[in-house]
């Protein structure tokens, strides 16, 4: 099966939210590339996102490569992108199988598959290094695809939804294809120099947040890998590839006390010297109180945590299991262990107010994260609370839903009134910061904090969203003008 080529496409989809950080790999890509080449496919990831490329390159690509098979993902946001992918496939050759997977489709297969069935043959639902593989392998045999666990596709009229795939047990076994990634591309903007991975521990959530994507896509199960295995991944990527910088994918790291405090020991005693990234909860962190000392010697340097709101009647709307204080507590002990604290604010409940946002803005400042992200709730059309939401939603595009742009009306405010509160809450927040950047007496702290607030203005959607209402700040653009060329 050698002389069949599959091309995973990561689309070329920009917001300026995370990935104004930095560049890091498609980690999905890599597992399914992995298992794409066992099954006796040659295969490439082309990661079209990060190099740039829009789809005249994208199409270029395809012609060059000549594959049989040509794949795509994306998250809400980036659907549209991935399919514009597809279109192009379908313009260099209609004979080129088509096939698309991601959080999104998973749930939403029917909407994709019934508005764009002349340009996807079949949606990958769950996970995808058993069924890809397979569904490849049926095709090229000639044998009825039919018999796929977990795809859907059109069958003449018929739309073909098949039985779930069960998620795969053992996490160890899956096979990253780290060869096939273009690692000069990747980087975390922060730290100069540097060479940034994305790596998973686990995968799945148990927890019910209602916003959230997921926990519906991991049906609230929770797997873990083995610290071992782990750690030596960090410790192969750092030998062979260089990689200082990882970036944790999991949705939930720390969720098995005795399990993570293991790989802190491993990390420690090893000496990896990686410098990890991570988001988790607010309990773990209370939780953890008596060895966050090992976080940082383990190489933790950057937490974000689950806050989302500071509305003890928001968080219950949101199935948050927290308490107002425990997450002021979490990013507290966080800060006195020298950890950089990250967190988000969630604005644009169909009962918000401009007082409500400067309630929040407000406890923001009392929690004291070292960054606080203010960001519009997006309806995702799957999540358990978008039932609550349709009423109030005005925007459909999906490729508005990145964060950056208000989608729900509240009752009480214009959807231009959403915006620029979200701005004001970024603007004052971080005006009461900058000048105590600069002295704060742990000199890496003090150049990562430093170097965050010049790559957080000067990459992400907030630059030109403050620029484009002449409300840059003079101490911002003192601190941009630092890396402007």
């Amino acid at each position: 099966m050698s002389r069949y080529r599959v091309l995973l496409i990561t689309p070329p989809y920009h917001a300026g939210v995370v990935e104004a950080a930095g560049r890091w790999p498609n980690l999905g890509f890599i597992y399914l590339a992995g298992h794409i080449r066992e099954a006796g496919f040659a295969v490439q990831i082309y990661d079209a996102m990060t190099k740039g490329d829009d789809l005249e390159a994208i199409k270029q690509k395809i012609k060059e490569y000549q594959p049989h098979f040509v794949v795509t993902t994306g998250y809400t946001s980036s659907i549209l992108a991935g399919l514009d992918v597809l279109k192009k496939a379908r313009e260099v050759n209609p004979e080129i199988v088509t096939v698309v997977g991601g959080i999104h489709v998973t749930f939403m297969y029917a909407e994709i598959l019934g508005q764009y069935k002349d340009v996807v043959d079949f949606v990958v639902r769950g996970e995808g290094e058993e069924t890809l593989p397979a569904l490849l392998k049926t095709l090229i045999l000639g044998q009825d695809p039919g018999e796929i666990q977990g795809i859907a596709f059109w069958r003449n009229s018929e739309l073909v939804v098949t039985a779930e795939r069960p998620f795969c047990k053992d996490l160890d076994v899956l096979i990253p294809a780290w060869d096939l990634v273009d690692w000069e591309d990747y980087t975390f903007f922060v730290l100069p120099g540097s060479r940034l991975g994305l790596v998973n521990s686990s995968r799945g959530c148990t927890n019910h947040c209602s916003f959230c994507s997921q926990q519906k896509f991991w049906q609230r199960s929770y797997r873990s890998r083995r610290p071992e295995a782990f750690v030596a991944e960090l410790e192969h990527l750092r030998d062979v590839y260089g990689v200082n910088v990882v970036m944790l994918s999991d949705e939930y790291p720390t969720k098995e006390r005795q399990r993570w405090e293991v790989i802190l020991n491993l990390l420690i005693e090893r000496k990896v010297g990686t410098y990890l990234l991570l988001e988790t909860c607010v309990e773990d962190i209370i939780r953890d109180a008596d060895i966050l000392e090992k976080y940082r010697r383990a190489g933790v340097v950057h937490v974000y945590v689950g806050v989302e709101s500071t509305d003890p009647a928001r968080l219950f709307s949101f199935q948050k299991n927290i308490k107002v204080e425990q997450s002021q507590q979490a990013l507290q002990l966080l800060n006195q262990a020298g950890i950089i604290t990250e967190c988000s604010f969630v604005l644009g409940m169909p009962n918000e107010t401009q007082e409500s946002i400067q309630s929040t803005l407000e406890l923001a400042d009392r929690y004291n994260p070292d960054f606080a992200h203010f960001l519009h709730l997006n309806p995702w059309p799957y999540a358990d609370i978008y039932d609550e939401l349709r009423p109030n939603i005005e925007v459909y595009d999906y490729a508005q839903y990145n964060f950056t742009r208000p989608i729900i009306k509240p009752e009480a405010m214009s959807l231009g009134e959403i915006g620029q509160s979200l701005l004001r809450c970024y603007r004052e927040y971080y005006m009461k910061r900058i000048s105590a950047y600069g002295q704060i007496s742990d000199s890496f702290k003090r150049e990562y904090m430093m170097r965050s607030l010049q790559v957080m203005f000067n990459n992400s959607f907030l630059r030109q969203e403050m620029e484009a209402l002449g409300e840059m700040p003079e101490k911002v653009r003192e601190i941009l003008g630092k890396t402007d060329n």
